[in-house]
């Protein structure tokens, strides 16, 4: 794996960034250096945002079918790239190679193919009375984003801002530049034009703040952790600009006592280790009746142990090494904490798994008769590590599942109509009934400290659109 993102991508061209901090990247299965990325500052964030300021008043009038043209132009040219996407992703975050191909190049493609088609009949203007209603874009887009699926967050942001009509400034997590390389080849190569799309490394303490900060910007999204969330909200708030946040998470599944745990715990359990357990909506504490609490565990325990942990390159990996030391160790305090306030082990625990001597590798690690105080149970860990939570009755269930400071997602198996019931009772922005596959087409977004605003679909595409009311515009 060799890494080097030395260049900013600013008004329709690579740059050298004067004055930028060179950034080492450590390969997550070898702990050896890989590269590095240039870290930019305030003054690259002040380049990149009068570009697009500039692009704006033209890229703002072109027409829907021009955009539409832009689009499938990018779709193509991202279609001709997907293996060489994939093993970007593999490369520098160790997702496994399968997945990279199977869900993270097919996901971020998702989104321009979904942006084509709204775009495609979206009706920008309707009247109430004789009062025009316009719906306009929103203007300069500052997009700031996570390295778990660094193609996926950053396109979903992308897409429906090209579609919408606005320009955009990138900053993409400096622990995956990558594969935001290659995109930024796909987009310039399918003419997008100069300006209307600008990338910028940096770390978020430094490139988010002034991107958060700006004047010139009017919309700033981010997906990140709540912390860094809230304080792009801060930073953000003296401009009055929009800001979208899509942070964090600590999913329940709520496993009925009509659920088929021979199907559903095991998938529970691969759903909670998705992306080496690096996933926001992750279903990271499963809710099991006490009457099938032994049962359970021992599907569970299982389906753990049967995982195939190895080099991220190899095509039969199931989980690899988390992103980075920081993230380790992370991982590490949270299984001793949960060890240490008396969860049952049940699987996994602390230091890497047998036969791994280096590489950030976390032993698939499963606690039973977790309580809601611990915080195995509250934080967010970003590992594979699920926690197995014992409720009596639905209303304990439900208690349990909306007892958290997030609100992004929650599963729910079992007889459809007691698993509708209990839907309506969750505090999450999608609540997924008896293995529904995910839908990109659909909002995405969280309750509470999850965030607020909408991604995918007409709901993401709206988030960079300004309503504009034109009284007096029919004749009486």
């Amino acid at each position: 794996m060799t890494i080097n993102a030395n260049k900013f991508y600013i008004d329709g061209e690579w740059i050298e960034p004067e004055g930028a901090t060179p950034f080492t990247i450590i390969d997550a299965a070898t702990e050896e250096p890989g590269g590095q990325v240039l870290l930019g500052n305030a003054q690259h964030v002040d380049l990149a945002v009068k570009a697009a300021r500039r692009a704006f008043s033209s890229y703002s009038q072109t027409s829907v079918k021009e955009r539409l043209a832009l689009l499938n132009r990018i779709i193509a040219g991202y279609e001709a790239r997907r293996d060489e996407l994939a093993q970007a992703m593999t490369d520098e975050m160790a997702t496994p190679i399968t997945f990279s191909k199977a869900g993270q190049v097919s996901m971020a493609l998702f989104h321009f193919q979904e942006m084509a088609r709204v775009l495609e009949t979206y009706d920008f203007e309707r009247y109430m009375g004789s009062t025009l209603i316009r719906r306009e874009p929103i203007g300069v887009c500052g997009l700031i984003t996570a390295w778990n699926w660094p193609l996926s967050l950053v396109t979903a942001k992308v897409a429906p801002a090209i579609a919408a009509g606005c320009t955009v400034v990138v900053k993409p997590s400096e622990m995956s530049p990558k594969s935001a390389l290659v995109l930024t080849e796909v987009l310039h190569d399918a003419g997008v034009p100069k300006g209307v799309f600008n990338l910028v490394f940096g770390e978020g303490p430094v490139v988010g703040e002034a991107i958060a900060g700006h004047s010139d910007i009017d919309m700033v999204s981010i997906t990140g952790s709540t912390r860094a969330g809230i304080r792009v909200a801060e930073v953000a708030a003296p401009s009055v600009k929009r800001v979208t946040q899509e942070l964090g998470g600590k999913s329940p599944n709520i496993i009925l006592p009509s659920a088929d745990l021979a199907s559903t715990i095991p998938a529970g359990v691969m759903g909670c280790y998705i992306n080496n357990g690096q996933a926001c909506q992750a279903p990271t504490r499963m809710l099991v009746h006490r009457s099938q609490r032994d049962a359970a565990i021992e599907h569970a325990k299982k389906s753990a142990e049967a995982i195939r942990i190895g080099d991220p390159n190899d095509p039969t990996t199931q989980l690899g090494p988390l992103v980075n030391r920081a993230q380790f160790e992370k991982v590490q305090n949270l299984i001793a904490a949960g060890i240490e306030e008396g969860a049952t082990l049940v699987t996994g625990g602390t230091g890497r798994p047998d036969g791994f001597n280096r590489g950030f590798y976390v032993r698939p690690t499963i606690f039973a008769d977790v309580t809601s105080n611990m915080r195995v149970a509250r934080e967010e860990i970003f590992g594979p590590v699920l926690s197995i939570h014992i409720y009596d009755d639905e209303d304990e269930a439900v208690e349990i599942a909306n007892d958290t400071e997030y609100g992004l997602a929650a599963f729910i198996s079992g007889d459809l109509e007691e698993a509708r019931r209990v839907a309506t009772r969750i505090r999450a922005g999608r609540v997924y009934l008896n293995g529904a596959a995910v839908d990109r087409t659909v909002p995405f977004g969280g309750f509470k400290r999850s965030g607020n605003g909408r991604e995918y679909g007409v709901f993401g595409f709206e988030e960079y659109l300004e309503v504009k009311a034109v009284l007096g515009h029919a004749a009486a």
